[in-house]
């Protein structure tokens, strides 16, 4: 067998990575940022050093992201738009700190990364990821290396001796799953899941845009341990950068021989893998509808038994793991299946990629060892709620998972213990939630989108969601009595017990964890007939208090034309004809507006 530097010229990419060169932040979140017009100013202020793109660092708060790297001294530089660049340029040419966007000389000096543990991450943010040579000169390819050297039986036992366990929710021990399928003869199939569907969450994107090698080469790794000679890649049509980048990934593994028929010289070890693009539909990122989307068929979930592993992709055995999990393969091999269980749990190792969202001044995507308190998370990493406010939740493995109230913040971040609680790990997302929120409106949201979200073939989710949902409308309207909420329990509880699939059976669960946590607002909501939040819009009324110096502004703002008054004298609003979108609340500079109801005399 071959070694990896017989195919790539590491050294180049050492040289790239190591010597001055300007990086631009190009991932999703950069370039809605505007990172593309700020890269080709740098490219084409000529300054006589290397600039090219990187995925995301994680700091999706700070995009556009540049790291100029002059003389072996790092200098972060953050929200760098294009109007911004000249700036930076002559700093760079005076040789010179540009203080008004500096941030840090290193990831280290910043508080965002201070209780990370980047280890699947460490390259995001940090590589061109369409450059295999920078890639290798980080250690790429090292696990694979070592895998081959290795039998496939001895690869599997390894990932087992890991405690890996899989980062798409249900948190299976990995090497486990694949054991199910080693002594199988014939044709098996892998597929790697990165139909990413939660709102607020974009791990798998991350990695597949900014480290694509590392999730290939973890696919290399788990074909050859399973002797899987086809491998698909799924994910949505609406992640077009990540597919574009994983296919031109793909195709500089063929060129450099990585896939195809004897992989690095070795005899037997034949891998093919195509990119699967999904219509977006959430209910696909469950692995029984994932596979019948990729056989062309509706994205209809089945019954279990019989599972993937004993009839999979055209009734071959399959193993479906995640973006996640795939890409902590290398690192187990590389590191060691001993040294990587160190890290984590008793129960649950390694890291997991978190994408932190909601009401939080620092959003984006972390990575953290399980175990570690959501606390430091919120706080530390995430930099707190805005001021002015107060923590009172987090919610948890997206639509499906529930919510954590403020008091049990410094719960850890494990699988067991987010269980007991109501909520799940889910694919890894953490929504913050704070007092200007309603958490029966929280609930409402989540169960719009999982019963918007069903794909209809069980009777439990497709009705029993509708239904639940209507229920809570009916509590945000003020139409609702006490026996709603016995009838909200009992449906939640049954769709959990009868629905089909892990969409349908963990869709109450944003219900009945809020309802357990947080019952008053509820209560309040139907005995009140108040939103103690000022979210519900049934209970709403906007009024002009004597503040009012008529400048006019929530007239020409309102878009149902509610609000009348003369210039300089004071205005009203019709309540017939308002719609209570809260424009003239959010936008009067004098702070006339209020929403708490009409003054009493």
């Amino acid at each position: 067998m071959k070694k990896i530097s017989d195919y790539i010229n590491v050294s180049q990419g050492e040289r790239e990575i190591s010597g001055d060169r300007i990086t631009v932040g190009v991932a999703t979140c950069g370039i809605s940022a505007g990172a593309k017009p700020t890269l080709e100013v740098l490219k084409q202020a000529e300054l006589d050093v290397l600039v090219e793109p990187v995925g995301c660092s994680g700091m999706c708060f700070n995009e556009p992201i540049v790291v100029v790297r002059k003389d072996g001294v790092n200098a972060i530089y953050a929200h760098v738009t294009e109007g911004k660049v000249p700036e930076l340029v002559s700093a760079i040419r005076g040789g010179r700190v540009c203080d008004n966007l500096f941030v840090g000389h290193n990831l280290t000096d910043l508080d965002y990364y201070k209780k990370q543990n980047r280890l699947v991450m460490e390259n995001c943010g940090f590589i061109n990821p369409f450059k295999i040579e920078q890639y290798a000169a980080r250690g790429g390819f090292t696990g694979l290396e070592k895998a081959l050297n290795m039998e496939p039986s001895e690869v599997v036992e390894a990932v087992k001796k890991s405690k890996l366990r899989g980062r798409g929710g249900a948190g299976f021990p990995t090497g486990v799953k694949w054991g199910f399928i080693k002594g199988k003869e014939g044709k098996k199939y892998l597929v790697c899941n990165g139909d990413e569907g939660d709102p607020g969450a974009f791990m798998n994107r991350t990695i597949m845009e900014s480290d694509p090698f590392r999730l290939l080469e973890g696919i290399l790794i788990a074909a050859y341990a399973l002797g899987s000679d086809e491998a698909f890649v799924y994910t949505r049509t609406e992640y077009p950068l990540a597919i574009k980048t994983i296919q031109i990934a793909i195709d500089t593994l063929i060129e450099k021989n990585f896939l195809g028929v004897s992989i690095l010289g070795k005899s037997g070890f034949n891998l093919d893998i195509k990119i699967k693009k999904g219509a977006g539909a959430f209910v696909c990122g469950e692995e029984t509808a994932l596979m019948n989307s990729i056989m062309g068929n509706r994205g209809y979930p089945r019954p279990r038994p019989p599972y993937p592993t004993d009839e999979g992709l055209w009734g071959k055995p399959t193993i479906i793991n995640n973006v996640g999990t795939l890409s902590n393969i290398p690192l187990v091999l590389s590191l060691g299946a001993e040294v990587y269980a160190s890290v984590g749990t008793e129960k649950t190792s390694g890291t997991k990629t978190i994408c932190l969202a909601g009401k939080i001044n620092r959003p984006g995507i972390i990575e953290v060892p399980f175990g570690i308190p959501l606390k430091d998370i919120v706080f530390d990493i995430g930099g707190g709620v805005p001021e002015g406010t107060t923590l009172k939740a987090v919610q948890t493995g997206g639509p499906a998972g529930g919510c954590i109230p403020a008091d049990l913040i410094e719960t850890l971040l494990d699988y067991e213990t987010l269980t007991e609680l109501g909520s799940i790990m889910g694919s890894g997302g953490i929504i913050v939630i704070n007092n200007e929120n309603c958490m029966v409106d929280v609930a409402k949201y989540f169960m719009n989108f999982t019963q918007a979200e069903s794909c209809g073939k069980c009777t439990p989710c497709r009705e029993g969601n509708m239904r639940l949902l209507e229920l809570l409308e009916r509590v945000v309207g003020g139409a609702a009595d006490m026996k709603d909420l016995d009838l909200i329990k009992k449906l939640s509880v049954f769709i959990k017990d009868c629905a089909l699939c892990g969409l349908g059976k963990n869709a109450p669960n944003p219900v009945l964890s809020t309802m357990r946590f947080f019952m008053d607002e509820y209560i309040q909501h139907i005995e009140q007939r108040t939103c103690a939040a000022g979210v519900c819009k049934s209970f709403l009324s906007y009024w002009i208090t004597d503040e009012c110096v008529g400048c006019g502004n929530c007239a020409r703002l309102c878009p149902v034309e509610a609000i009348s008054g003369k210039l300089k004298a004071h205005h009203t609003i019709d309540q017939d004809k308002c719609i209570k979108c809260g424009e003239c609340f959010r936008n009067c500079a004098f702070l006339a507006i209020d929403k708490s109801g009409p003054k009493k005399d």
